[in-house]
């Protein structure tokens, strides 16, 4: 039986090999555990350490704008945002130009934690940098956005 399981598995493999969209998602999935693993110790998840970073860059911001930043729906970033504002690492305000709208802000203990947590989150990025000569990297940077920029075209 396990034989054939790992025939299938095989099978499988080969078959979308050819497939760039395998290739990607198995990179994503490896960083995006990397990362899980080196944020636990910190409390942190990788969207509330991406909210984090992002609110450090821009101060202020609205969950909407924090969703587009961070590559996550709205509703995600509504969950994110109340989870470390119940820790004390954002604070939350309604704006001054939007009533509806809250703008959001790290507090001294978020930026404490992001400045520790981005150490380890910078160092797996190294990690993978580390695998390609600095013009490997710039060129699979380039490849990833014009991956991208081909499927938000639509199939125009």
């Amino acid at each position: 039986m396990a034989e054939h399981g790992a025939a299938e598995e095989e099978k499988v493999r080969a078959s979308v090999a050819w497939r760039p969209g395998s290739a990607i998602k198995q990179a994503e999935q490896a960083l995006i555990a990397e990362k899980t693993r080196v944020l636990r110790p910190f409390g942190l998840t990788v969207p509330q350490y991406a909210a984090l970073y992002a609110l450090s860059l821009a101060p202020g911001a609205s969950g909407a704008r924090l969703a587009r930043l961070c590559s996550v729906t709205p509703q995600s970033m509504t969950t994110v945002l109340k989870t470390l504002e119940s820790r004390g690492l954002i604070e939350r305000h309604p704006s001054p130009d939007h009533a509806q709208v809250l703008v959001t802000r790290l507090t001294e203990d978020g930026s404490a934690l992001l400045a520790e947590a981005d150490g380890a989150a910078v160092a797996v990025e190294r990690r993978l940098l580390g695998a390609f000569t600095p013009e490997e990297a710039d060129r699979l940077r380039s490849l990833l956005e014009r991956a991208a920029e081909a499927l938000a075209a639509r199939g125009s």
